[in-house]
């Protein structure tokens, strides 16, 4: 589904990502671990194509998204991205976030649109919230939203970066369960991610950054308890309870 050759980004004289080599298969969820500054989020930028990369070439699907050529717009639409912060739009009701890109991207019909928004929102738990404002919501009700807003397009990869970092703790695992639902469901999802044993439980595939070099990749049995490279030793010496 996704495949990633020599994607190199630099800020200035800072090199953020330096020759990244990724496949992604189509329903598998990798998840991308790693200190601050590593490049995770960066990778997920370019990925969505906010940010133009200066070197390799990124391909979904078949079609190359680094090809100069390409309607940036049009293909963004395969793509659906949730950030840390939830980025719902506030002056409009949840219904209306979760229906706003089906209608006016998509073209569906308002009937449409909404039946489908009601029936995603109902799986997580919010369709009494449908007629309320993001203000009205927690911060892991807004969160769940932003999910379902981003399925409701119906993209071909989900791009998650850090989908709980800004939460309270003690709402993180209702967002992780909408991730996990995702999964079941088949999406193919690529998450930057601090919550170890969220990785460890539902990737089928971890990486791990550092510098903006792949360090190594695998399964989360062998990253977690045989990891190869020292460097990803040490991280995970620092991250997970000892």
């Amino acid at each position: 589904m996704l495949r990633i050759n020599g994607l190199t980004k630099a800020f200035g004289e800072n090199v953020v990502l330096d020759g990244i080599d990724l496949e992604v298969a189509r329903g598998e969820v990798v998840c991308l671990i790693g200190a601050s500054g590593s490049g995770k989020s960066t990778l997920l930028r370019c990925l969505d194509l906010l940010e133009v990369t200066d070197d390799g070439d990124i391909w979904l699907d078949g079609e190359e998204l680094t090809d100069p050529a390409i309607d940036v717009d049009r293909a963004r639409r395969e793509i659906g991205m949730v950030f840390q912060a939830y980025n719902l739009f506030p002056h409009l009701s949840v219904l209306d976030n979760v229906t706003i890109g089906p209608r006016r991207v998509l073209r569906q019909s308002k009937a449409d649109a909404e039946r489908r928004a009601h029936a995603l929102l109902d799986r997580i738990g919010l369709n009494g919230k449908a007629d309320a404002y993001p203000d009205a919501l927690s911060g892991g009700q807004q969160q769940r939203v932003a999910l379902i807003r981003a399925v409701a397009m119906q993209p071909k990869l989900l791009l998650l970066d850090e989908v709980t970092a800004a939460l309270d703790p003690m709402l993180v695992g209702e967002v992780l369960d909408v991730v996990r639902d995702l999964k079941n469901e088949g999406h193919t999802i690529v998450m930057a991610t601090h919550e170890m044993a969220f990785a460890r439980e539902c990737a089928d595939r971890v990486v791990f950054l550092s510098g903006g070099v792949l360090i190594e990749e695998g399964t989360p049995e062998q990253i977690f308890t045989a990891p190869r490279d020292p460097r990803t030793r040490e991280f995970l010496a620092r991250y997970l309870p000892s």
